[in-house]
This record gives structure tokens, C-alpha cells and sequence, in this order.
């Protein structure tokens, strides 16, 4: 397969299950290796990197929204958001604190950072989860099927939230079933039996 996502564009991939969304994912942010084919994240060949180096870069350059929302029980909302910064070395722990803050801000939910995970509704979490891949300001926003677990209502906050951090700059690349929310995105690539099949330009 040959697939470009440019730099502030919005893709949805779509297609049946089994069909390869989420290990093209996997892929994309550099969680598995590839044995052929070449990848290019923001100018740069990673695809031939090693394991410690691979994740240097899913650190510093990658954020991850998936439909479970893979926050911490023991730490704040704070916490959870804060903790890339902390495995990336040279941010202090009031800067750490300082942009958490400011990307809870950016989701609505500064009110809540002192609470935990088990104490905050399923939109929420998946808000708080969001608020964590933008923290450390990546160059690719990875979603794979971020809005399976909620109701209609929290996965429209969470699209319209997608939709203003895309208004905003920022590169998203979202798997989904749902064809009114990848209708939602700038480009549609279908994939059938690990290819793309067709790639639909939206409409401005």
C-alpha cells in the first residue's frame, strides 16, 4: 500500500474488520517493526529505527487516542495528562504541571484535574485521554475507533473536539466504522484485505 497523509489534514480510514485499520496503526505509531516498505514521519525515515529509538519518537512526536482509554486509576486526571512529559526527560515537574494544565484547558476539563479516572463519566475519560496526546504537542494525532465506547452525545464532543484541533494545525489520522463520523474528516481512505482501496477527497 501508498498512503500520504499531509502535514494538518484530517483522515479517517474506513473499511471492514479485519481489514488492517489498526495494524496499519500499530505501524503508523511506530509500535511494531515492518519487514518491507518505507515510513516517513515529519520528514524523517523511522521505519528502519530500533526499538528504544522507536520510542523516542512515539514520545516526542505522536499521540495516541484509542477507544479504551488507558488511563492510570492510582494518578489525578493531572497525572495521567503529565505523564509523557515525564518519560521524556529535561521538563520539569512544574512544567510538566504547567502544560497539562493547559491541555486539560484545551479539552474543558481543567476543572476536573485533581480528580481520578473512576470518578469522571466515559466522555470525560476519553476527553482526558485526548488532553494526554496533545500534551506533549505532537506532529500526528493517531484515533483508532476513540469514540466505540461512548454515547452519541460524548462522541459528538469528542468529533467536534477533533474537528478544532484540526482547524487548529493539527495532523489526525482516525480509524472508525461509523461512516457519518469519518464523513466528519477531510479525506476518506477505504482499505479491503490490507489495501487501499480508494482514497474520497472530501468537500471544503
Amino acid at each position: 500500500m501508498d498512503l500520504r497523509i499531509g502535514k494538518g489534514e484530517f483522515v479517517a480510514m474506513s473499511g471492514p474488520s479485519g481489514c488492517g485499520k489498526s495494524a496499519l496503526m500499530v505501524v503508523l505509531g511506530l509500535l511494531t517493526g515492518f519487514e518491507q516498505g518505507s515510513y516517513r514521519l515529519a520528514g524523517r525515515d523511522v521505519g528502519t529505527l530500533d526499538g528504544d529509538a522507536r520510542a523516542t519518537v512515539r514520545n516526542q512526536h505522536i499521540g495516541f487516542v484509542f477507544q479504551s482509554f488507558n488511563l492510570i486509576g492510582d494518578l489525578t486526571v493531572l497525572e495521567n495528562v503529565a505523564l509523557p512529559l515525564k518519560f521524556r526527560g529535561g521538563v520539569s515537574r512544574a512544567e510538566r504541571a504547567r502544560r497539562a494544565e493547559a491541555s486539560l484547558q484545551r479539552v474543558g476539563l481543567v476543572q476536573r484535574l485533581k480528580h481520578h479516572p473512576h470518578q469522571l463519566s466515559g466522555g470525560q475519560q476519553q476527553r482526558v485521554a485526548i488532553a494526554r496526546a496533545l500534551v506533549g504537542a505532537p506532529d500526528l494525532i493517531l484515533a483508532d475507533e476513540s469514540t466505540g465506547n461512548l454515547d452519541s452525545q460524548n462522541a459528538e464532543t469528542v468529533m467536534q473536539l477533533f474537528a478544532e484541533l484540526h482547524t487548529a494545525g493539527a495532523t489526525i489520522c482516525m480509524v472508525t466504522h461509523d461512516a457519518g463520523l469519518a464523513a466528519r474528516a477531510q479525506r476518506i481512505v477505504h482499505k479491503l484485505d490490507g489495501r487501499v482501496q480508494t482514497a474520497v477527497q472530501q468537500a471544503a
